[in-house]
């Protein structure tokens, strides 16, 4: 999907509200965090999406966002970990789920590719397309269903 950088939603009010009312907080992980992170990501999602993060600790700062409470990590969203200007991977727990911690992720990500000089991002291996088109006026990217994911090794389960 295609998703234009320069008219991404304000966040700012529901971020505060989830820290105000349940102690979330939204931040890039630091290189100390990095093992922690990637298992997280492995135990809770995949080996792939776990390599995929920690390729984002290969950039400072991180090309990663997580959401937090205490010690406790609630989901997170990776970007330009697989390719320039890719969205992705993101997940949130499923307990947490429904709260807005997705969509101010996404959206935290999305403007560090704003930051980084782009005007549009590409989110790539979609599976929730409806979701996108809501939450940031994704679009669909015609003939895009070859992507640099369809030969992909995945890990025997």
């Amino acid at each position: 999907m295609l998703v234009r950088l320069l008219d991404l939603p304000d966040i700012s009010e529901a971020e505060k509200n989830l820290f105000e009312n349940h102690g979330v907080i939204f931040k890039r992980p630091i290189s100390p965090e990095k093992s922690i992170v990637v298992d997280w990501t492995k135990k809770h999602f995949s080996k792939n999406w776990a390599d995929e993060t920690e390729v984002a600790f290969a950039s400072k700062p991180v090309n990663c966002f997580i959401a937090q409470r205490g010690q406790e990590i609630l989901g997170f969203a990776c970007f330009e970990s697989t390719a320039k200007n890719f969205f992705g991977p993101t997940g949130v727990l499923t307990d947490q789920r429904g709260k807005g911690i997705g969509k101010i992720l996404l959206i935290k990500a999305l403007m560090a590719l704003k930051n980084m000089g782009y005007t549009y991002a590409i989110i790539g291996g979609v599976g929730p397309a409806g979701y996108y088109e809501q939450a940031v006026g994704a679009k669909i990217i015609e003939k895009s269903e070859k992507s640099i994911y369809q030969n992909l090794l995945k890990q025997p389960k």
